[in-house]
């Protein structure tokens, strides 16, 4: 691993990750220049209160910064087609990203941990968090980090540099561009579907060549075998396992099978648990807990723990999370369903008639695969956001009420005068949430706020 120590280091972003990457390469002994366009990024003030002697840049980003710079530490947000990192790029600086530098890390460890790594389109968080407390029930010092937070180079400072029995490890395409050397034990493509187009000229193929860089180690692939792209980057030499919504193909592999009104979780013939046994709702929360578990086993940890800490888990907020019901309906919050195959999963896994609340900010997805869902599931759409005549155009004809509003409340109130008793009102938008709130966490407490409303009207 290079030394950082009396090394320039330029740091682009100053979110949370950028934060974490300055508190490492400041304790490192590197000298900082830290970068962000934004005229007043969110880490000023902590980055001047701990790191004073750091230079800081702040507005569009221009050559100058590269001046004596030795490397190059780089947040998720910003992207590597950016200009000034390609002139770095044509300069020969290196250019690391916070799971890179965790990784150089881990590779001189000793003893060195285990590395679990997830990655996909949707379900990245859920499954995150389930094997982290799989990992726990079965004994180990598991430390999770990364997309899910906390940054893995702050749980690493938290940590006193100290390395955990096991890193689980959720991971975004922005990192993995930016990520060489991770090994990890066993990795997973949970699916790949359209997002973040806006960032990868609108290919697929980009965006799922930069998922697969999940693979770029030795370890297990676990794949899924209802997902074309996923199923399609197993690579020659290495081990895979498959999970799916089917029955399994092989005894290393994962899936379900029904008798009768009765669904179970299989491994190969054997039985390992019913899904009404667990807490999370719907068929995409089957497959999360069949990637976890198909993770979990390729580190050969004993499987009755994890069972029990899958009975166990509650699921996370704002995904699918229940709010409340209200004369019979049934309010849902999926703020985090950030693009169309988070709100086909959800409208495909709530087994009931649903009012959804579609829109915002799109990032230049393709709409169309949600009429089908529409069509099936929902018994009325309301859209709101930026992009909500997008949706409208590319659901046109599915013979469903389609219903605009302003705002959230009003949102709320015109599904709720769509819903019949023993419906769902489904806050599921398929966009990113930046065209009318700070973020998805704002969003949901929109929602919530409506629906809170709402229940106060109906109690007077």
């Amino acid at each position: 691993m290079t030394t950082l120590r009396d090394k320039s280091v330029l740091i682009l972003g100053l979110g949370e990750t950028g934060l974490s990457l300055a508190r490492y390469l400041h304790a490192q002994g590197a000298r900082l220049r830290v970068a962000d366009s934004r005229a007043e990024p969110p880490g000023v003030a902590t980055l001047r209160n701990e790191m004073p002697q750091a230079e800081l840049h702040c507005g569009a980003f221009n050559e100058g910064l590269l001046q004596g710079v030795d490397s190059i530490a780089i947040s998720p947000g910003v992207p590597v087609a950016e200009s000034l990192v390609q002139m770095a790029m044509a300069r020969g600086i290196r250019i690391d990203g916070d799971i890179e530098l965790l990784a150089q890390q881990i590779a001189v460890a000793q003893p060195k941990p285990k590395v679990i790594a997830i990655t996909g389109a949707n379900g990245k968080t859920t499954t995150t968090s389930m094997v982290g407390a799989m990992c726990v029930a079965a004994g180990l010092d598991a430390q999770v980090a990364g997309n899910i937070s906390p940054a893995v180079l702050d749980a690493l400072r938290e940590r006193g540099g100290h390395q955990p029995q096991a890193w689980v490890l959720e991971l975004s395409s922005f990192q993995l561009e930016t990520t060489h050397t991770l090994d990890a034990d066993a990795a997973v493509v949970l699916n790949v579907s359209e997002d973040h187009l806006d960032r990868y000229e609108h290919d697929m193929e980009l965006y799922a060549a930069a998922k697969m860089r999940v693979f770029n180690g030795h370890g297990v692939q676990v794949l899924n075998r209802d997902d074309a792209r996923s199923a399609a980057m197993a690579l020659v030499g290495r081990r895979q396992v498959t999970f799916g919504l089917t029955p399994p193909s092989s005894e290393q592999d994962w899936g379900i099978s029904k008798e009768g009104a009765i669904t179970w979780l299989m491994q190969g013939a054997q039985k390992v648990m019913r899904a009404d046994e667990l807490q999370v709702a719907g068929l995409h929360n089957v497959a999360n807990a069949l990637a976890a578990l198909a993770l979990c086993r390729a580190l050969d940890l004993p499987l009755a723990p994890l069972v029990s800490a899958l009975r166990a888990f509650k699921g996370l907020p704002h995904r699918v999370e229940e709010v409340a019901q209200v004369n019979g309906v049934t309010y849902y919050d999926d703020s985090k369903g950030t693009n169309v195959g988070a709100t086909e999963a959800a409208l495909n896994g709530l087994g009931k008639q649903a009012v959804v609340i579609l829109g915002g900010d799109g990032k230049g997805q393709d709409f169309s695969p949600l009429k089908l869902a529409v069509e099936k599931y929902a018994r009325a759409v309301v859209l709101i956001g930026r992009d909500a005549p997008l949706i409208a155009s590319a659901i046109a004809g599915c013979d469903k009420p389609v219903l605009n509003a302003s705002d959230m409340d009003e949102a709320v109130r015109i599904a709720t005068a769509n819903a019949q008793r023993g419906d769902a009102v489904l806050m599921s938008p398929a966009c990113a949430s930046f065209d009318m709130y700070r973020n998805y966490l704002h969003r949901a407490e929109a929602f919530v706020a409506a629906v809170r409303k709402l229940q106060a009207e109906a109690t007077c």
